[in-house]
């Protein structure tokens, strides 16, 4: 039995779709925090049990049976995602789940900049000590990030950010197709799996991009963090917003995304989706 948290997200929820193209219904159960919200996967036949991360409690009766457990990394940056983390896999241990595939990051770090990628490195550190088999998908920075990653450029023809390098930039639909490609392979996939796209442009490169698919000039801005910060919060960014967002782009900057892998085309069968395809579809 296959069990998947976060099935109501984007991620989890599309390989949960993807899933139900490779097994029966009856061999997956998905765990929601909202169960109502789960109710397209009921109808389909899918199992749907109560769990949420903050009631430890339910975790155990969540994820009993399953020989293979996907687990979602929180979100909400207002909680202690390892926190959190730990109460999943401590569940799990306690079960005997048989394996965890943990949706982690790319640029996973303690030393990183960028506080999920602290997060993720220590909840693959505790997934190491826990005696469970498990997998890191170590997937590459999302493509629809963006969106918002690279402010207002078709308004002011200019991409400005407080930091450049290169960053894997991955569809999340991408990553969710081939993560339910793996949890039915045969392969043995144990400790970290990098799941990115083929390139790695830089913020500068993605403005070459932009401008061939706008058919205008886009020009690249690589300006100060201070200047960068203070024009944020008189837009009216919230501080914490902006410090979080200020760690991708000075985490970029590292090289802390910059790495690419063949494992993702390789579970899709295809090539994965580019920063072309992604600008060409957001100009429509």
């Amino acid at each position: 039995m296959i069990v998947i948290t976060g099935a109501t997200g984007a991620l989890n929820g599309a390989t949960a779709d993807h899933l139900l193209t490779r097994i029966p219904p009856s061999e997956l159960v998905v765990v929601a925090r909202d169960p109502a919200k789960a109710q397209h996967f009921a109808e389909r036949g899918v199992t749907v049990r109560y769990g949420d991360f903050t009631e430890p409690a339910s975790l155990p009766p969540a994820f009993d049976g399953a020989q293979k457990l996907l687990l979602v990394s929180s979100s909400d940056p207002s909680e202690d995602a390892v926190t959190l983390h730990r109460a999943a896999i401590d569940a799990a241990v306690g079960v005997g789940v048989g394996h965890v595939l943990y949706t982690s990051h790319q640029g996973a770090a303690a030393d990183s900049p960028f506080r999920p990628a602290r997060d993720h490195a220590a909840t693959e550190q505790l997934l190491a000590e826990s005696g469970l088999t498990w997998t890191a998908l170590r997937n590459g920075f999302y493509l629809h990030s963006l969106r918002w990653l690279l402010g207002p450029w078709r308004e002011t023809g200019v991409i400005a950010v407080p930091g450049d390098g290169p960053v894997s930039w991955t569809a999340r639909e991408d990553a969710a197709e081939a993560a339910a490609a793996l949890i039915v392979s045969d392969q043995d996939f144990t400790g970290p799996v990098t799941m990115t796209a083929r390139q790695a442009p830089t913020f500068a490169e993605i403005a070459d991009i932009a401008t061939a698919a706008a058919g205008r000039r886009i020009r690249f801005e690589d300006i100060d963090p201070d200047d960068w910060t203070r024009a944020q919060l008189a837009a009216g960014t919230p501080a914490p917003v902006a410090g979080f967002l200020l760690g991708m782009y000075q985490a970029a900057a590292g090289g802390f995304f910059a790495g690419t892998d063949p494992t993702l085309p390789a579970r899709l069968g295809r090539e994965p989706r580019t920063v072309q395809d992604f600008l060409a579809a957001e100009l429509g």
